[in-house]
């Protein structure tokens, strides 16, 4: 049986750890985590979610975002995280198919998708 989500996993091109690092460290102000030694050398970024769970970013060559499978992350203060997002040049899309939640999707800089939403 299934306890719970551990992790979520995209791609990246190769040498875009540090679009990563600005993107989800910066911009949605994720902790990056020390990757285990036996990974490290293969490229790639980790980021460690409030409550516990992870998000690994793993170097693919030849690189294709994501555009339809995608993390979604609860965020309650959506509308200053759409603001932020716009104002690092990124777009944001809201979508109202699951009202009454709101819900926006954006892009990381990868162009993979990602949808945040409120709890």
């Amino acid at each position: 049986m299934i306890d719970g989500l551990d992790h979520a996993q995209l791609a990246m091109p190769p040498g875009g750890e540090e679009r990563a690092r600005a993107f989800f460290g910066g911009l949605l102000g994720l902790v990056e985590l020390e990757k285990p030694p036996a990974l490290a050398g293969r490229g790639g970024v980790w980021f460690g979610l409030p409550d516990g769970r992870q998000l690994h970013f793993g170097v693919e060559e030849p690189f294709r975002p994501s555009e339809k499978a995608h993390p979604a992350f609860g965020c309650a203060a959506l509308d200053d995280l759409a603001r932020r997002m716009e104002e690092g040049g990124y777009a944001v899309r809201w979508d109202e198919a699951l009202a009454p939640r709101r819900r926006f999707y954006g892009e990381d800089p990868f162009g993979n998708r990602l949808e945040f939403i409120e709890p």
